[in-house]
């Protein structure tokens, strides 16, 4: 297949990239936008580290088209939130001490993001079950629900 251009908006900006369209979206955000926030894993969607906002929705770039994201708005964890003014989700896991070895955190942060968008003040169970697909081997897991739902409040 030959490469074609695609319009994305990436983080708020608009851009245009050339890739065949079935370029998984997680190697134009890394190789091609320079965003490394994002990180492969797994390749299969069972882990979580790739995952960005599609439209407000997070899913695994890892296997998501180019073609699948061109026109939707894509969030990746650098637009979040910058270090002067982070995301109340990325000072919340901070402040709890929610990450050690980091690679699961960008995936973890940007689904959390989701579930707060739809659902702003969550119990834990609701936490647990929308970051159940992201895989953390560190055993951070109470320090991150604990960080959700501080940054719930701080949402407030």
């Amino acid at each position: 297949m030959r490469p074609a251009q695609f319009s994305l908006t990436v983080n708020g900006r608009a851009c245009t990239v050339e890739a065949d369209g079935d370029t998984p979206l997680l190697d134009v955000l890394r190789n091609t936008l320079g965003l490394t926030g994002s990180r492969f894993g797994c390749g299969l969607e069972q882990c979580g580290a790739c995952n960005v906002l599609l439209d407000g929705t997070a899913v695994a770039s890892c296997t998501t088209p180019l073609w699948a994201a061109a026109g939707k708005m894509i969030v990746t964890i650098e637009g979040l939130g910058t270090l002067a003014n982070p995301h109340p989700l990325q000072q919340a896991f901070l402040d709890e001490q929610a990450a050690q070895c980091g690679y699961c955190t960008s995936g973890m942060i940007v689904s959390a993001a989701a579930l707060l968008q739809r659902t702003p003040a969550p119990t834990a169970a609701e936490i647990k079950a929308a970051l159940d697909r992201n895989l953390c081997r560190c055993g951070a897991h109470n320090r991150i629900v604990r960080a959700v739902q501080r940054a719930a409040r701080m949402a407030k």
